[in-house]
């Protein structure tokens, strides 16, 4: 990621039914699909909360993804804000 003006960085924070239904691993693997990088992680409250970044639109498909999230889960609202950080991968962090 080399150009860094079509880059784009989001903190995303996941509300609903989003733990316990695959959402961590799903979100890796869609963020791999799109070439995003990144991580996610569970929060104590329930939440999922993740930095990606990448190109501008595939971070935007990665948003809209976590709107629905995976099969079993139930995403009430997500909250978007600027991110920050270099990352040259996508992980779960435990």
């Amino acid at each position: 990621m080399s150009d860094t003006s079509t880059n784009k960085t989001q903190h995303l924070v996941i509300h609903g039914r989003v733990q316990g239904v695959f959402f961590r691993d799903s979100m890796r693997r869609e963020a791999q699909h799109l070439d995003v990088s990144g991580w996610v992680r569970n929060r104590s409250d329930g939440a999922v909360e993740a930095v990606v970044q990448g190109d501008a639109g595939a971070v935007d498909a990665l948003v809209r993804w976590a709107h629905r999230g995976p099969p079993m889960a139930g995403v009430e609202r997500v909250e978007i804000a600027p991110g920050e950080g270099e990352f040259s991968n996508f992980e779960i962090i435990r």
